[in-house]
């Protein structure tokens, strides 16, 4: 069995992962991840029990209990590096025995569900709304470095989308992820589905243009004209396929869900969210308490 080097697997002093500071005992098996390290605070609000709070960097992380499941809410930050950072760091400390620094034999199954924000892309879709991201397409490029990547994606879909929009060959192969089954049917009563596009940037990789010109300045409406079996891209945010590919891949469940705080098709935008994003949160952690 393989042993992990300190360069591959950095553990602090104290025996906490490197990046989270958090120790393995400090890890419910249900983990609530936000972009903002102020939305833990708001998750964590509704707990009813606090067990430990950890914080590094933009890392926040508060464990405890919700209706009686053990619930942790982890912020990530912005961006898709950020993911592969925290979504590495928990399966260690789940999967990972600390002390031979092996696998351990037995492995444990994480429950992974990002609350965020999101633009939408076609007219329909309000603001305000919670889309689960059935699908997300990867932009990032990141599921392209880890080896089973075309055993975990869909591959006819990735074929149609760039035959559609003349994908560049400067651009990253765009990769195409599912959520979890078992966490889209337990939402689906409670959500929109969509498919989403994960973008590397906020700016030019989600087709705006502020003084630097997008390479594809058309490529929003090829994007919103895509079809595929009745299905269509739906919105804009930044982490929901690094972290489906990343759980689809280490064996985890894991979703994402948005509410909708910008309308790209109407030019408009929703700066006085946090109504919305709080009924999100509460839909889902009651969702949570009731998953098996």
């Amino acid at each position: 069995m393989r042993t992990i080097p300190a360069s591959e697997l950095i553990i602090n002093s104290d025996g906490s992962i490197f990046h989270l500071h958090l120790l393995p005992e400090q890890l419910a098996d249900t983990v609530i991840l936000v972009g903002d390290p102020g939305r833990v605070a708001l998750v964590a609000e509704f707990f009813d029990t606090v067990e430990c709070r950890v914080s590094n960097r933009e890392f926040n992380t508060v464990t405890g209990t919700y209706r009686g499941k053990r619930m942790t809410v982890l912020s990530t930050g912005i961006g898709i590096g950020n993911i592969d950072i925290c979504v590495t760091e928990l399966d260690a400390l789940a999967n990972i025995d600390f002390a031979t620094r092996q696998e351990k034999e037995r492995k444990r199954q994480l429950t992974l569900v990002r609350l965020g924000t999101s633009g939408a892309l076609q007219p329909d879709i309000r603001v305000g709304e919670a889309l689960f991201s059935r699908t997300s397409v990867g932009f990032d490029g990141l599921l392209n470095y880890y080896a089973g990547r075309n055993e975990v994606c869909d591959l006819r879909l990735e074929k149609a989308f760039m035959a559609h929009t003349g994908w560049s060959e400067l651009l990253p192969k765009p990769y195409f992820i599912d959520a979890d089954r078992t966490l889209y049917e337990h939402f689906k009563d409670a959500t929109r589905e969509g498919i989403t596009v994960a973008a590397p940037g906020f700016y030019a990789p989600q087709g705006r243009w502020v003084r630097l010109r997008p390479q594809d300045p058309d490529l929003n409406a090829k994007i919103e004209s895509f079809e595929y079996e009745g299905r269509r891209i739906t919105n804009f945010e930044m982490e929901s396929s690094a972290l489906a590919g990343l759980a689809a891949l280490m064996g985890h469940r894991a979703a994402t869900i948005c509410t909708i705080i910008a309308q790209r098709v109407a030019l408009d935008a929703c700066t006085d969210y946090k109504p919305f994003v709080r009924r999100m949160i509460a839909m889902a952690l009651d969702k949570l308490a009731d998953l098996k």
